[in-house]
């Protein structure tokens, strides 16, 4: 663990962006999936098998876990590299490079801002993009986003996946992937979404594909990969395409 880290942590500084219980952001066990057949739900085939996992493991499934009450941005951007870009990074990695082009003293009080993710993704050799979209064009964004919640006057990093109707699906450092009523989301939310772009992106990132209640109906569900339009209209140039 980098020494800027150690201080914060014996320091007890929680952070402005993340000051969430420290008991939500424990460790859960591991658990395993099972393969389990579904018989008559589709007419003309016998069966259908589909890997189930329990509830506990789908929580937390596709999502790097805050570990501390000030990393929910670090854990956040870990998720996106992780599951849109295949960056093999854990969340101590992007907190030692958010520390290094931030101030110290600043992240003490304040905690990480969209502006250190900026400058440390564009160290990557990616792009961050900060956007204010209005509520009515939230369906338009098919690819993961960084957002800012405030929840009861703590402000949290969470990742926006993408919305249905009145439905928007997020990855939550510290609560796990949940499925928030748009109604709660829009009273939360700061009209901003930070997106990361550049080479590599998956356009079938499991980020984008969150995972729905099981049944009949979805068994068979699937999501078609993102097209070249769709990703020049979120700010992708067409070398980053190829």
């Amino acid at each position: 663990m980098s020494l800027w880290i150690k201080r914060l942590i014996n320091s007890g500084v929680t952070g402005l962006l993340c000051s969430l219980v420290s008991l939500l952001i424990l460790v859960s066990p591991v658990l395993h999936a099972a393969n389990i057949g579904f018989t008559n739900v589709i007419p003309g085939i016998t069966v259908v098998n589909k890997s189930v996992i329990s509830m506990r493991e789908q929580r937390y499934l596709h999502l790097i876990r805050q570990q501390t009450d000030f990393s929910c941005g670090a854990a956040a951007l870990a998720t996106v590299l992780r599951y849109a870009y295949g960056y093999k990074v854990a969340e101590e990695d992007i907190l030692d490079g958010l520390f290094a082009v931030s101030d110290p003293e600043l992240v003490q009080r304040q905690g990480f801002s969209l502006l250190n993710i900026k400058h440390y993704v564009e160290r990557m050799g990616l792009r961050g993009r900060g956007y204010n979209v209005e509520p009515d064009t939230l369906k338009e964004i098919k690819i993961p986003t960084i957002v800012l919640l405030d929840l009861k006057g703590y402000k949290h990093f969470v990742v926006l996946k993408k919305t249905e109707a009145d439905q928007v699906y997020l990855a939550d450092p510290a609560l796990g992937n949940k499925i928030m009523p748009m109604e709660d989301f829009l009273a939360s939310w700061n009209g901003i979404v930070f997106a990361v772009i550049g080479r590599g992106f998956d356009r079938n990132s499991v980020l984008i594909r969150p995972q729905r209640q099981l049944t009949a109906r979805t068994l068979n569900n699937t999501f078609a990969p993102l097209t070249n339009a769709q990703l020049l209209e979120h700010g992708f140039n067409h070398a980053e395409l190829f």
